[in-house]
């Protein structure tokens, strides 16, 4: 099969898969997104050397732990959500974001190319878990479950992904980060983010129908998105590199792992978590 065919069947299979399942109820978005982390823990393994067995387990135990206090109850085909108290929610952020500037310092660390068996431990759970817990938080809001907030989410960083590959061809003569990712441009990485916040203000106003005045929130997402999922996407390619892998897995024939496809998620999520948390104690 030609690899620009394969590679764009296992692509609509990925976004059809993603969206539907976010979409159709809690418990399909909830049991997607707990094989996504199963096997982007496998994955991450495989990256660092580790033995998967221990890291499968403590993936396992986080996710069913939060998953169990998350659905409290099912009446009448609705679910109820609990709330995770402010602390708790701001422990895990707080975890996460240790760990994700661990992962910026590792980025722009030209002379350690190894991970010690404590750092990949940390990176297992700060860098992997937490951010997959972050993730089924985000489309819980004040009026419940939301679907089209996290769908929106993963519109603009396929946006971003999109623009930035197309303007850095078109126009990349500036490498960004070559040492780790020769292909990337700083017209690409500036063309993303423009195309982004486009589509953000489309998004707020046309998918979400926020009012005008809040359609500002969305312009920040977007920015956050260009940003930081482009620092995940080159944080996962320092994992790759020291490894000398060029994928994470091969589960999705022309794109690679699961990593590969959620890199700039999981490290977008917290930050996004994070700006949650600002706009909701100035509110």
């Amino acid at each position: 099969m030609n690899e620009t065919l394969k590679r764009s069947i296992s692509g609509a299979i990925y976004i059809l898969l993603l969206i539907a399942s976010i979409q159709y109820s809690i418990e399909t978005f909830f049991i997607l997104f707990g094989v996504f982390l199963l096997i982007a823990v496998m994955e991450f393994c495989n990256l660092v050397h580790l033995n998967k067995i221990a890291p499968i387990a403590i993936a396992n135990i986080f996710y069913l732990f939060f998953y169990k206090i998350a659905i409290a109850t099912k009446a009448d085909g609705l679910f109820y959500i609990l709330r995770y108290s402010k602390n708790f929610d701001l422990a895990v952020l707080f975890l996460s974001l240790i760990v994700s500037l661990k992962c910026i310092v590792f980025l722009f660390d030209n002379k350690n190319l190894r991970v010690d068996t404590f750092s990949k431990f940390a990176y297992l759970i700060g860098y992997i878990v937490l951010p997959f817990i972050i993730i089924t938080k985000i489309p819980f809001g004040i009026k419940g479950y939301n679907p089209n907030i996290l769908i929106s989410i993963f519109i603009l960083i396929w946006t971003n992904d999109t623009f930035a590959y197309l303007v850095g061809k078109t126009f990349g003569k500036h490498k960004l980060f070559e040492r780790i990712s020769p292909k990337k441009t700083i017209e690409g990485f500036l063309g993303g983010i423009g195309f982004a916040l486009i589509a953000s203000y489309f998004i707020s106003k046309y998918f979400l129908m926020l009012p005008e005045k809040n359609t500002y929130i969305w312009i920040i997402i977007a920015l956050i998105v260009g940003i930081f999922g482009t620092i995940g996407d080159l944080v996962e390619s320092k994992f790759k590199r020291i490894s000398e892998k060029k994928d994470s897995g091969n589960i999705m024939p022309g794109h690679g792992g699961i990593l590969d496809r959620l890199d700039s998620v999981i490290f977008v999520a917290p930050i996004i978590f994070l700006f949650y948390q600002i706009l909701s104690y100035v509110s």
